[in-house]
């Protein structure tokens, strides 16, 4: 699949770098590379395990060796695998271009070493470790237009905004109390799909009238209808295909879930499909917009060249396969 079919999708990495050359070179090359650059307002180890233990989706985190003081990012680092060892971490260092001179524990903390005099191993290791995956561009439209109709459709009184797709990179922390999952299988892609939310201000939202209550059994209910009209609208648009394999010969992984540490894991690295819809009440502009947050995980098959597209009634009547009766 050549680069002009590939979705241009982008990922957040969190910049520990307090140095002035962040503003310069290394800034010029995360917006080339399509990498949203967000850093801590405040100074301090703390202010920054304060962010990794929250709902922010990263998909790495760009370190400066003497970020916070001399040589300090070194325990940073440690600090940082002990709460979110999925997460890639980039090592800029002053002088060298690699790992040199670290034990071989605190090395395998690193995906890479490098400094701002030579790019390339930063380059080679964002490839890898963030952009390893394709997500063709007609599919990744094709689901945000395909689940914003099903959000509009079940949630009348909401308008439903599509915020940019994205990549999250190994970041396994779950969104929010409420959660669905659902299976996705065709002859070219086999995993799951997740809607993600924070319970009370969706069932605010959802509410069927100012001061009438709803029952968290009906938001289940709608959340979980929406899941299956987006499943429904996914499997007819997408999910053909002869080629399907036997259900007997269908490889399956553990799902690990750990509610205490709001973390689900599907037994794959591979980079995750995601996409924001922000709901807003039409009819209370005040309203704060609520989030839901979709993910796509392809994690027991993901063979995009075979992607297609089944045809509409309406390409088959053109191309004469069907007549209008």
């Amino acid at each position: 699949m050549d680069a002009a079919t590939q979705a241009c999708l982008r990922t957040k990495v969190l910049v520990l770098d307090d140095s002035a050359v962040y503003s310069g070179s290394l800034k010029h090359f995360c917006h080339e590379h399509e990498l949203i650059c967000i850093r801590p307002q405040r100074a301090g180890a703390d202010s920054v395990m304060s962010i990794l233990r929250s709902n922010v989706d990263l998909g790495g985190i760009m370190l400066f060796e003497h970020y916070g003081g001399k040589l300090q990012g070194l325990e940073l680092a440690r600090r940082i695998q002990a709460v979110r060892p999925e997460l890639p971490i980039f090592y800029r260092r002053e002088q060298s271009s690699s790992l040199a001179g670290l034990s071989e524990r605190d090395a395998l903390m690193f995906c890479c070493g490098y400094a701002l005099s030579d790019l390339q191993m930063l380059r080679a290791a964002l490839a890898s470790s963030i952009f390893s995956r394709i997500y063709p561009n007609e599919l990744v439209r094709g689901i945000a237009e395909m689940s914003k109709s099903a959000l509009e459709m079940l949630f009348l009184r909401c308008e439903v905004a599509v915020q940019s797709p994205f990549l999250a990179v190994k970041d396994r922390i779950v969104y929010g109390e409420m959660f669905t999952l659902i299976a996705i299988e065709s002859s070219w892609c086999r995993g799951y799909m997740m809607l993600q939310a924070e319970e009370a201000p969706l069932m605010g939202l959802l509410a069927p009238e100012a001061g009438q209550g709803m029952d968290f059994r009906q938001l289940n209910s709608a959340l979980g209808e929406a899941t299956n009209l987006i499943w429904g609208s996914f499997k007819n648009r997408y999910a053909g295909g002869a080629n399907q394999q036997s259900a007997s010969l269908l490889t399956q992984v553990p799902i690990i879930v750990n509610h205490q540490r709001r973390y689900i894991s599907f037994g794959s690295d591979d980079p995750q499909l995601c996409i924001k819809y922000q709901l807003r009440d039409r009819e209370r502009a005040d309203a704060p917009g609520v989030t839901l947050v979709q993910r796509f995980v392809f994690n027991l098959c993901w063979a995009p060249d075979e992607f297609q597209e089944n045809p509409s009634v309406e390409s088959l009547v053109e191309s004469g396969e069907l007549e209008l009766f």
